[in-house]
């Protein structure tokens, strides 16, 4: 006998923050909502990457449009659901002129309202900046959670505090509303998202293959505590070349060349420099770009050298830092940085194709409700 497992007004498949974004948009505006999540919590990108809600750098359009107005949504969600913001802000430092200069146009344009230049003074009285650099590129924008504990406290927040269910370790089958075949029973709801991550094969497998999307492979590091603290999340050259924000300086391809002389083997593993701090002291440190199909689920020495070597570049860290863990990131890759797909009529298919889930992914689910089911679209900075 099929166990009945009662109605909802929407169904969200997958509770890494694309889906629970989705339950939170739907449960603002008034909708009963279950969450089906074949895991026993959140193991995905969405606890395996470095909690940065990255704003500046953001590719324009869509992307930065998304970044600023699911940063504001952070922001109103995390103290309500006991979420810290670890700190606020960006610090891109510059370790060569080139790289100064790129931020000076960026600093110049539209996407750049709000962020300053840093000098070198500016730069050393900080404490934590390796000696040396050119400058820096400081951003008052994005802001930084603890994505282990991020997702759980969210996640018994929309519980608590808006009623949703959450059904763990609970596969889905087959999404065909009213009726959604699992391997707990049948659930009834009018509609559906579908937020399928890494997982291209199991539900409307020819809509996902249509987006072309492959796997990346992330090496993810936590460094001990360094006896300071960083006063905001911080990047580097890498950073500029990486992120399509900054792709429209005219100094960009003077960067380009010198990383290519420089640092070739570091823009060949697609690394490029992230860190931030926990509570704890320790820094979360990363990352590099590996593509595929299925990703080997090895670390290579080589990549953490050159991701460390990055480090002690930019920051006053030992000359052999130690990792004390490390770990594999992943998530979808694709050409579009994200897509909104409709295979059913009372369905949509959602996936973030670019690494920028917790920095997109709430304005992405109100977009994504709004064609769905004509709640309004989210309100973005112009």
């Amino acid at each position: 006998m099929i166990e009945d497992l009662g109605s909802v007004d929407l169904a969200v498949v997958g509770a890494g923050i694309v889906g629970l974004a989705h339950a939170l948009a739907a449960a603002r505006a008034g909708l009963s909502v279950a969450v089906l999540e074949r895991e026993a919590r959140a193991n995905g990108a969405s606890v395996r990457n470095f909690g940065f809600v990255t704003v500046t750098g953001q590719a324009a359009g869509d992307t930065w449009r998304r970044a600023r107005r699911s940063r504001d949504v952070w922001a109103e969600v995390a103290p309500s659901a006991g979420i810290p913001v670890l700190h606020r802000g960006l610090v891109l430092a510059c370790r060569r002129a080139e790289a100064l200069a790129v931020a000076e146009h960026f600093v110049a344009g539209t996407m750049g309202a709000g962020c300053r230049l840093l000098s070198p003074a500016e730069m050393d009285a900080f404490g934590v900046f390796a000696p040396g650099l050119a400058g820096g590129l400081h951003s008052p924008h994005e802001l930084r959670v603890e994505p282990r504990e991020a997702l759980p406290r969210l996640a018994a927040w929309l519980a608590a505090e808006h009623g949703v269910r959450f059904l763990w370790r609970t596969h889905v089958r087959e999404v065909s509303p009213p009726v959604i075949e699992t391997s707990a029973g049948r659930l009834r709801a009018a509609r559906a998202v579908v937020c399928p991550a890494n997982d291209f094969l199991s539900l409307f497998p020819e809509t996902i293959a249509a987006q072309g999307p492959v796997r990346c492979k992330l090496t993810m590091l936590r460094l001990p505590d360094p006896g300071w603290r960083l006063p905001a999340a911080v990047m580097s050259d890498l950073g500029l070349v990486r992120y399509l924000g900054y792709a429209g300086a005219p100094s960009l391809p003077a960067l380009r060349a010198r990383l290519e002389a420089e640092q070739a083997d570091a823009l060949a593993d697609g690394i490029h420099l992230i860190a931030v701090q926990s509570a704890d002291g320790s820094l979360v440190v990363g990352d590099s770009h590996h593509h595929g199909d299925t990703p080997d689920p090895f670390m290579a020495e080589a990549v953490e050298r050159r991701i460390l070597d990055e480090a002690r570049a930019v920051l006053r860290l030992p000359d052999d830092p130690r990792p004390v863990e490390r770990w594999i990131g992943e998530y979808p890759s694709a050409t579009a940085p994200a897509f909104i797909a409709a295979p059913l009529p009372t369905v949509r298919l959602v996936m973030v194709t670019s690494g920028t889930g917790m920095s997109t992914a709430f304005a992405l689910a109100e977009e994504a409700l709004a064609d769905l089911i004509g709640l309004p679209a989210p309100v973005m900075a112009a």
